[in-house]
């Protein structure tokens, strides 16, 4: 297998991927990723036992236990474009030997799931629910950069989504790729299921209207009524596309599970979006620690 070069996997002197600050030991095969760097303490206050504390800019990593389960927490930062670090980065750590900078032979498949906050695109999805992501639908531009795989279910549901909502396919190219079954399918009692629509931006992408006018001022209405079959977009936020895309064409199994801290449609926001996202991260570590392998 061909080298590859330092300029393209950055190795730091003390043998860490140059983003993570991590050795390919200080990472578990089952990984929690959450946007905010403070919330990883708020992760693995929960473990029995951290091994590892690792820290660059804005993201650091723990790795620990929950009872015999091994298990990392990595904050990614907000947006597409630092899913595209982690995610990559993640990869190299358990598929590129260091040493040689070869991809390895054998392959290893990450549980990657992300926990955190969204905003509710129906009425029927209150603040303070929970939400697991079937799908991600990316209204970013990040897995456009890739060589895009979609299976026929992707490819239909996308297409109805170009036909319903009519953007400009010169300015806006979606994506959409699934979840991991692997996983999604232990969040299903207590979580909303539907498709997530992950944005480039928090205000005009998400239609927000502070001083500047928008492009595509009837986006959220063409977003919650939109339907395909059983499937309609339950809620929107800023990484979990790009986490299935990438996660997808690299061979691991992703979830996105989300706190509805907004609901877009009834215009509120939670009155305490910190208890929301602690039920979210307590509930689904005990999933992850009964029911992932």
């Amino acid at each position: 297998m061909s080298r590859i070069a330092e300029s393209e996997l950055i190795i730091n002197a003390r043998g860490a991927v140059y983003h993570l600050n991590c050795r390919p030991e200080e990472l578990a095969t089952t990984i929690i990723t959450v946007g905010d760097p403070d919330r990883v303490k708020e992760v693995s206050k929960h473990f029995n036992t951290v091994e590892f504390k690792n820290e660059h800019r804005e993201f650091i990593t723990h790795t620990g236990y929950i009872g015999k389960k091994r298990i990392s927490c990595v904050s990614t930062g907000i947006g597409p474009d630092n899913i595209d670090i982690v995610l990559n980065e993640l990869d190299a750590l358990v598929n590129i030997d260091f040493d040689t900078r070869t991809v390895k032979e054998e392959l290893t498949a990450l549980n990657i799931i992300r926990l955190g906050t969204s905003g509710s695109l129906q009425k029927s999805i209150p603040v303070d629910s929970l939400v697991a992501s079937t799908h991600g639908l990316g209204l970013d531009n990040l897995m456009n950069f890739y060589r895009i795989q979609n299976n026929e279910e992707e490819k239909q549901l996308l297409q109805a989504f170009n036909t319903h909502t009519q953007l400009n396919p010169g300015t806006i190219a979606p994506y959409i790729h699934m979840a991991g079954v692997h996983l999604l399918k232990h969040f299903t009692d207590g979580y909303h299921l539907g498709v997530t629509v992950t944005c480039p931006g928090f205000y005009g992408p998400q239609g927000r209207v502070l001083r500047l006018g928008l492009a595509y001022p009837q986006l959220i209405d063409s977003l919650t009524s939109f339907t395909f079959g059983n499937h309609r977009i339950t809620n929107f936020e800023m990484e979990t596309s790009a986490i299935y895309g990438l996660g997808n064409l690299l061979g691991h199994h992703c979830v996105s599970l989300s706190a509805i801290v907004a609901n877009r449609i009834s215009k509120e926001f939670s009155t305490d979006g910190g208890l929301a996202v602690e039920n979210l991260i307590k509930q689904s570590l005990e999933i992850i620690e009964s029911s992932i392998n």
